[in-house]
């Protein structure tokens, strides 16, 4: 008795969007698994965004159709995707800059309590949601800046929240839309532990242009050039792919391999 094949978390197909004659998105064809972290890279004005503002219902499909465990979601509006459990961050931090690093955290957490946006009762006495948020503070860092307001973190730090509020609605896709963009070399180190912490468990997609940022963090790497995704496969694999490096890693990576081969000889 053969076991049942299980549904991917995430599935594009034949997904297209045009804007007047302009085809941005062309016949993309993408199956992530559960728990599966994926990274789409490419160079500049290969559709990465739009395929971001695709997913989760920004923009609306000229063709094709996304699946979101099985369940198509085209056509539905952004609010409807997050309450089917996908959830996603921007490249410019999006937080409550005039709320406390705690009280952020509380709201994201009260759609998946069930208390959605009825204030009944105070705040204060929601303990599960306190706790809850308490816990997700705890998660990323951020326990020690309970007090402080969202516009007094630094930029990592509300990178950090805003990686909180995307989890805290209990949303089991995440996408990350250059998370890491402005950060330091040390703060993207910390960053990126801190990514594989809170979405363990979690399916991801991420936009990156750190290299250093997808192959450390990814297990599989999307690669979309002109709006299509000419290969999708493990770190190693399309490191080595002589396609991508010709159409995105170019020279740095066939120098960067030269290297290794010449230490390790």
């Amino acid at each position: 008795m053969t076991s049942a094949t299980p549904v991917p978390a995430l599935q594009l197909r034949d997904v297209r969007k045009s804007f007047g004659k302009t085809e941005i998105i062309r016949g993309t064809e993408l199956v992530v698994q559960s728990g599966e972290r994926v990274a789409i890279i490419g160079p500049n004005g290969a559709g990465k965004s739009t395929l971001f503002n695709l997913i989760s219902g920004r923009m609306p499909l000229s063709g094709g159709d996304i699946l979101l465990h099985g369940q198509s979601i085209q056509g539905k509006k952004p609010f409807e995707i997050n309450r089917l459990g996908l959830s996603r961050s921007f490249q410019i931090t999006n937080i409550f800059p005039q709320l406390s690093v705690f009280e952020n955290l509380r709201c994201s957490v009260l759609w998946s309590l069930g208390y959605g946006y009825s204030f009944l009762r105070f705040l204060a006495d929601m303990h599960d949601a306190n706790a809850a948020a308490l816990a997700l503070m705890q998660r990323i860092g951020l326990a020690r800046k309970r007090d402080v307001l969202a516009m007094d973190l630094t930029y990592a730090e509300q990178r950090a929240l805003e990686v909180g509020i995307t989890i805290g609605g209990g949303a089991n896709v995440i996408l990350l839309d250059e998370p890491t963009a402005g950060m330091s070399a040390s703060e993207t180190s910390h960053f990126v532990a801190l990514i594989r912490e809170a979405t363990e468990g979690k399916t991801l997609l991420t936009v990156e242009h750190d290299m250093g940022v997808v192959f450390g963090l990814a297990d599989k790497i999307a690669v979309l050039v002109y709006g299509e995704i000419i290969a999708f496969d493990t770190p190693e694999a399309v490191r080595a792919d002589p396609r991508v490096q010709e159409a995105y890693l170019g020279s740095a990576v066939a120098d960067a391999q030269a290297d290794a081969a010449q230490r390790g000889a």
